[in-house]
């Protein structure tokens, strides 16, 4: 296919924030070549490349001077099967959870619990991203990458990934590698991950007491739908905030003040402080100011009412990691990309 681009696109449509900022050139790529052709327009034109997904993970400040390239490639496909264990394969561009349903509809366990996260499948992996105890990495096979410095194709296994909490070689590198597809081994019996005790009520709520995956899914997705407002309707990013991992000594400190501390003690001897309780024992759950605004049931989630600027959210943000820093000694860090 030939890459088609225009100059000038706005951006709200791209980014779940519903940010209002421009592109300076702005191109959809459906394939490798498109992709290839983008990568070369943008160097002839001296611009720096973008790549976005399904925009769930940034906030734009401003407009954007490069060529913005949006991963549109679709395409998802069996690899193997031995009737146990599946390795199916997904284009960057396919949007996630309904990649997730499609491997349900097929009888393949594993995704299950990370049901409708917004994004699409390629920033899976830049993220690691995780839900419900269960992260990409745990069901990862691999992936093919276009090296943007060579332009050669590179397959990479899951051990060269280098996947951590919410992060990876990917996002360490964000100039480097330009994710095409992935890979992740499945199976066709359950391996059910119930860790999360909101997530086994809601079965026994629902009276379900042999969850399949399928049931473990329609569980999340009720969750996630009454703690997270939809971007489609509210803007925001899901969680704006790391949970910050800590010394152990740290978490006792403020445990000594704040005795409710939600924390979850780490195998390296570290303690994961709950973000999400710090920012709403400050008080800031449900605050506004202006258009942006921490939702009112999820601290976590910082929201756009309509017309707030990613100047504005970044600011409340800064605002917010200042005085968690202040009162608990505690620093914060942003989960999506900033531009």
């Amino acid at each position: 296919m030939t890459l088609q681009w225009q100059e000038q696109v706005s951006l709200k449509p791209y980014n779940t924030f519903g940010i209002d900022v421009k592109a300076r050139y702005f191109s959809p790529a459906h394939d490798d070549q498109e992709v290839r052709q983008a990568l070369s327009q943008a160097q002839q034109h001296g611009l720096p490349l973008l790549v976005i997904g399904g925009g769930s993970n940034l906030l734009l400040t401003k407009d954007i001077d490069a060529w913005v390239l949006h991963m549109a490639s679709r395409g998802r496909r069996v690899l193997s099967d031995d009737g146990e264990r599946v390795v199916v394969e997904a284009e960057a561009g396919e949007p996630w959870h309904p990649f997730v349903q499609w491997t349900l509809a097929q009888g393949y366990c594993g995704l299950e619990n990370l049901s409708l996260i917004p994004g699409t499948v390629g920033a899976a992996p830049m993220q690691n991203v995780g839900a419900y105890g269960v992260e990409i990495k745990d069901v990862f096979v691999g992936l093919t990458a276009l090296d943007r410095e060579t332009g050669a194709l590179r397959d990479f296994g899951l051990a060269e990934c280098a996947f951590g909490y919410r992060d990876s070689l990917f996002k360490r590198n964000p100039g480097r590698w330009l994710i095409l597809r992935v890979r992740f081994a499945l199976s066709r019996t359950l391996h059910a991950r119930l860790d999360y005790g909101p997530v086994r009520q809601r079965l026994a709520e629902q009276g379900v007491t042999e969850p399949t995956a399928l049931a473990i899914s329609e569980a999340i997705c009720s969750i996630r739908r009454e703690k997270l407002p939809d971007p489609a309707e509210l803007g925001n990013a899901g969680s704006f905030f790391k949970n910050p991992v800590v010394a152990a000594a740290q978490v006792e400190r403020i445990r000594a003040q704040y005795p409710s501390v939600v924390a979850y003690p780490q195998a390296d001897g570290q303690v994961k402080l709950a973000a999400g309780w710090l920012i709403e024992q400050a008080g800031w759950k449900g605050y506004r100011e202006g258009d942006a605004g921490v939702h009112r049931l999820q601290s976590l989630v910082l929201v756009n009412h309509g017309q707030a600027s990613g100047a504005q959210m970044h600011g409340l943000a800064r605002r917010i990691q200042a005085d968690i820093l202040e009162r608990f000694g505690v620093e914060l860090e942003m989960e999506p990309n900033l531009y």
